[in-house]
């Protein structure tokens, strides 16, 4: 019996983590020309170097992933936890979208429109997370934090390239 529930939590573990770069990798593919793109911008002084990114988001959409099978593992199905998990995977397609906004079809105002819609989503996902176990909510306040980073950066740098944006 425990062989069986060690191994249906590292098969969830699995699905979560792909579940979470499959979202991430759906963003990445707007992002192929991002580096370039990235620097012809105009950046407020306080933007980071393009090649902090790819690091963050690594870290992050792992703490994301570990989040997410946590409380999938502490209700015990995706039933138990439906609201909680279903909160999760809308905020993973309206992060993969921002990407497709900004990098692709560069509309400045809308991809910011779009992260504030995102940012609401992660907030109420912590507070679900949260209720289920501590631990998870925690976990994805780093991403709640690098998304209000990003919301800033966002706003600034549509301010600064209108004619690219």
């Amino acid at each position: 019996m425990a062989r069986t529930d060690k191994s249906h939590a590292l098969k969830g573990f699995a699905v979560w983590m792909l579940v979470t770069f499959v979202a991430a990798g759906v963003g990445s593919i707007a992002s192929t020309r991002a580096g370039s793109f990235y620097q012809q911008l105009v950046r407020p002084d306080w933007a980071p170097p393009g090649d902090v990114f790819g690091p963050v988001w690594t870290v992050l959409y792992v703490l994301m992933g570990i989040a997410a099978w946590l409380v999938w593992r502490r209700a015990g199905s995706f039933a138990a936890a439906r609201t909680a998990l279903t909160l999760y995977l809308v905020q993973l397609v309206a992060n993969a979208l921002w990407s497709w906004l900004f990098f692709s079809w560069r509309m400045g105002g809308a991809a910011l429109a779009e992260l504030v819609v995102l940012w609401l989503l992660i907030g109420a996902t912590v507070i679900a997370f949260w209720r289920i176990r501590p631990l998870a909510g925690a976990l994805m306040l780093p991403y709640w934090a690098w998304v209000t980073f990003a919301g800033f950066l966002n706003y600034a740098t549509w301010q600064l390239n209108p004619q690219l944006l």
